[in-house]
């Protein structure tokens, strides 16, 4: 490991802890060149999981981009950024596991959707429009109906 402020390649790990999580391990290390400490994290190498678009490309699973979606949806609704992280982190790890190298972005969609639903319904329509590509008003509307006869029972 080099050394951030002096760049000598020796050190000792002076301390090793589990993070919070338990998916890294965050080390604590002291420079033999200069003497100061300094911190690493070390964590598992995972393979990318790939999305099979619509279309057939794929391209690697990009939460950032899931995440701005997700803020467009939400954008002056009463969401905090932390329920939409914690929506990404839940559906990120329920991807990596079920579908370990390749997720089809139709079953993103809709897993999106239905969590979008039970935080925040205008959210939900706002995320349904663009993802479903509504055509016209009719479709919209339809959509919109669904979504209060399930609110009415």
């Amino acid at each position: 490991m080099k050394c951030p402020f002096c760049g000598h390649q020796e050190d000792k790990v002076v301390d090793s802890r589990a993070s919070s999580d338990d998916t890294s391990i965050r080390r604590r290390r002291e420079c033999l060149g200069c003497g100061k400490r300094f911190t690493t994290y070390e964590h598992i190498e995972a393979q990318p999981l790939m999305i099979i678009k619509k279309d057939g490309r794929r391209e690697p699973f990009d939460r950032q981009k899931l995440l701005s979606g997700l803020v467009k949806a939400c954008e002056k609704r009463p969401v905090s950024m932390e329920a939409l992280e914690r929506l990404v982190d839940e559906l990120e790890r329920e991807l990596t596991q079920e579908f370990e190298r390749e997720a089809p972005s139709r079953e993103i969609g809709e897993r999106v959707m239905r969590r979008l639903h039970e935080l925040d319904p205008v959210a939900y329509v706002r995320f349904a429009s663009v993802y479903r590509e509504f055509k016209d008003v009719e479709q919209f509307m339809r959509e919109l109906k669904d979504l209060l006869a399930l609110k009415a029972k």
